[in-house]
């Protein structure tokens, strides 16, 4: 399994997170943490039908203290902090909100929080019509955490952005959120990254899109799915019109026949709204593919294909250049860590160079790629004014080829914020450093201070909206090193917080025991 950097997301202005915004006109900092930019005028989903203003709610903090108190249960002083700051910012008129709960912050006090922290504050934020999005990522929700997720889902009907990623989630807490769904209709964006729903939870999900007609982007990579899961995904969406993006990274896969593959090609070819598509780790060969492209001949609505970490060589590069020939919708196309040599970057470029006008972005970073071929990519930029970006580290740089992109960024064909390269000079010699831009660099993990949804470092995402999400972060400025004996400190009264008291409670996570406290570092 793939290491990666378990960095905190930067806080928003107090934990929180503006969605529909933009980084201009922000509010002036105060405390160290500067505030979100305000949302547009127009309004949103969440706002009542009417258009007139939320019905005025009491203090969150005091709230959340209410019902702690009420229930015997500790008090997270992290989720306190940032329910105290998100009244602040009601009483000043701001909606929308996204509650930024992330339990990886290295910059200021966390204590993760647990399924029954998660409890207590489901009840909180429960029919709140500030609150539109929850990201309570990297904590120990568990299934536990899961249950009250879906009890949220079911009374909170402003919420359209959830993210549970890396919460130790298991297929019995999938099926909970997938079954809620059926009847939900505004969530609009859920992410469950890494948490191991496997197979049977993916099948929960699958049979959730058969149903659900409001979800617009899915996200369940890394979740252990199996063949099963993956197929029923690839058979609900050639009839699902609403998924506008789904990720269904590293599937648990066996055999060598790219059964998973053939199936979503098929579904390309009878899907016409699905604009983003992740297959990273799918172990597609040069046949799958082929099949992908043959799909792309008759798919209209595909921006974004991601087909990274693969082992797709020169030969596949065939298929692929001549589909890019006649597609007029592909803008983004993720080949990292693949084979695709010399030979398949040769490929590339010509059809980039004299036919192809529609693609901005392409990564071939890690391609085993050598100077020839990088210098041929970089003659396409010349030709092609639509080809804007390009990712090119982890390849083997001659002098030729630093010679060749130095000359791109000075001369402005190639911006310096869409390129994952900078050059300099020693001794009068052009060599190229890494920097850090790329098309999903902030996939996992993002930086500790400056803007998290900068567009240079998810150019992916910021050239593709899949949905209609702009997240603005805001860094906190202090720093803290987590008192790991002080972040493990298990709530008064776990396990079994609210349980008993709960009729509806499902047996099978009756008996739940928060994971091993342990503290998530960078490698």
């Amino acid at each position: 399994m793939r290491t990666v950097v378990m960095t905190t997301p930067p806080l928003g202005p107090r934990g929180l997170r503006i969605m529909w915004g933009s980084s201009e006109g922000a509010i002036p900092a105060k405390s160290g943490y500067p505030p979100p930019a305000a949302t547009p005028s127009p309004a949103s989903v969440w706002a009542p039908a009417d258009n007139s203003a939320p019905e005025p709610i009491g203090s969150l903090q005091k709230h959340y203290e209410n019902l702690c108190m009420e229930k015997s249960q500790k008090i997270n002083p992290f989720v306190l902090h940032i329910l105290q700051e998100v009244d602040e910012e009601i009483e000043k008129g701001l909606e929308g909100i996204t509650l930024n709960i992330a339990g990886n912050n290295h910059l200021i006090p966390v204590e993760r929080v647990t399924g029954e922290d998660f409890w207590i504050l489901s009840r909180v934020l429960e029919k709140n019509p500030y609150i539109n999005g929850l990201d309570v990522r990297y904590n120990f929700l568990g299934d536990v955490g899961a249950y009250y997720a879906a009890k949220l889902l079911q009374k909170q009907y402003s919420l359209i952005y959830l993210n549970l990623m890396f919460n130790d989630i298991g297929p019995e807490g999938g099926e909970l959120i997938a079954k809620v769904l059926h009847k939900n209709t505004t969530l609009k964006y859920l992410r469950m990254t890494g948490n191991k729903i496997e197979n049977k939870g993916g099948m929960f999900f699958a049979t959730m899109l058969q149903i659900n007609s409001s979800l617009e982007k899915l996200d369940l990579g890394d979740c252990d799915l199996g063949m099963q899961s993956v197929i029923a995904f690839a058979t609900v969406l050639t009839q699902n019109q609403t998924i506008k993006g789904i990720n269904l990274n590293r599937p648990i896969l066996y055999g060598e026949e790219e059964e998973s593959t053939v199936h979503l090609g098929h579904m390309l070819k009878e899907n016409h709204c699905l604009v983003e598509l992740h297959m990273c780790k799918h172990d597609i060969r040069n046949y799958g593919i082929k099949h992908l492209c043959d799909a792309l001949y008759l798919n209209k609505s595909l921006r974004y294909l991601d087909v990274s970490c693969n082992e797709i060589t020169r030969d596949g590069m065939v298929f692929l250049a001549d589909v890019l020939k006649s597609n007029t919708t592909l803008e983004v196309i993720d080949l990292s860590f693949n084979r695709i040599e010399n030979t398949g970057a040769k490929y590339l470029s010509e059809t980039l160079a004299s036919h192809n006008r529609s693609l901005k972005a392409l990564s071939v970073v890690s391609n085993n790629i050598e100077g020839e071929g990088l210098v041929a990519l970089s003659q396409s930029l010349k030709t092609n004014p639509t080809f804007s970006n390009i990712y090119i580290w982890g390849n083997k740089f001659d002098e030729a080829t630093c010679v060749a992109y130095s000359d791109l960024i000075q001369t402005g064909c190639l911006k310096p914020d869409n390129t994952d390269v900078e050059p300099f000079v020693v001794d009068g010699r052009v060599y190229l450093a890494e920097v850090s831009n790329g098309l999903k660099k902030h996939y996992y993990w993002t930086p500790t201070y400056g803007e998290a949804c900068y567009h240079s470092a998810n150019a992916g995402f910021n050239l593709v909206q899949a949905t209609l999400f702009l997240c603005v972060w805001r860094g906190p400025t202090s720093s803290h090193i987590l008192d790991q004996e002080e972040t493990q400190k298990k709530p008064k009264g776990c396990p079994g917080n609210g349980r008993a008291e709960d009729p509806d409670f499902p047996a099978a996570i009756m008996s739940y025991k928060p994971p091993p406290p342990y503290i998530r570092t960078p490698f």
